[in-house]
């Protein structure tokens, strides 16, 4: 986002300070209960990738639905799917949904935004959560996951790659030269078949999800729970207060 306002409105960067998002490390944890899971038909003894989020472009999902193609055949692929952007994009994930059942039966959507309760239960079951956008300016989603003790795959662009730290917390994915305008994979194939790869790997090795889901949690405490943004905030008015010159302050 900083270098979308330094690039479209000549802003001198010296002038730019970034205080992230942040998430409530308290709420956005680890639970035990699995009332969303029984509600939508997900088996908790079956790993599953999880993807929550809009039904948008940027979002990516209509390539983690190709890339469901090369994951292992006992993995429950669950989209937290809703609000299409637009009714074409809607009839296309209607369409890819029903094509991807017809080759592999663990396929789980549920086609609306959930309240936080159910996605935090959907989070705390997961095996791996994936956010696979081909546009994100920050991806707080990811935070989300890793406060709830999950490792992320991601596409490895934009503010991603400020909150997924790749072998430590995730795994990030090249998502590989994209359409100028769009923004489309030129090789989509290629990145989903990534996708697959990453997310397989997590999927066979428990002990590295384990490890990964830890680290994610506390990374998520230590640099986005609010505590730590209201540190950064005061860090910033401090350097406001303490600047010269006008001209010379940061833009917030």
């Amino acid at each position: 986002m900083k270098q979308d306002i330094i690039r479209l409105f000549n802003v001198d960067p010296a002038r730019v300070a970034v205080v992230y998002n942040g998430i409530d490390t308290d709420e956005y944890r680890a639970v035990t209960s699995r009332a969303t899971l029984t509600r939508y038909g997900i088996d908790p003894g079956v790993p599953y990738v999880l993807f929550v989020g809009r039904i948008a472009r940027q979002k990516g999902i209509l390539h983690l639905l190709r890339a469901s193609d090369y994951l292992a055949p006992h993995v429950q692929v669950v989209l937290c799917a809703g609000a299409p952007d637009t009714r074409e994009i809607g009839d296309e994930m209607t369409a890819a949904v029903q094509q991807v059942r017809a080759r592999r039966p663990h396929v789980v959507w549920i086609p609306e935004m959930v309240d936080k309760c159910s996605a935090i239960e959907l989070y705390s079951h997961a095996a791996v959560f994936c956010c696979p956008s081909i546009y994100e300016p920050f991806g707080i989603i990811n935070l989300e996951a890793m406060a709830c003790g999950i490792p992320v795959v991601a596409s490895a662009i934009g503010g991603i790659l400020e909150v997924v730290v790749p072998e430590e917390t995730g795994l990030l994915v090249d998502v590989g030269p994209q359409h100028p305008e769009s923004r489309e994979p030129e090789d989509a194939d290629g990145f989903a078949r990534r996708l697959a790869a990453a997310l397989n790997r997590l999927v066979a090795d428990e002990p590295l999800r384990r490890r990964m889901g830890a680290a994610g949690r506390e990374r998520a405490m230590r640099q986005f729970a609010w505590a730590a943004i209201a540190r950064q905030v005061v860090q910033l008015y401090e350097a406001l207060r303490g600047a010269a010159p006008t001209a010379s302050r940061p833009t917030i």
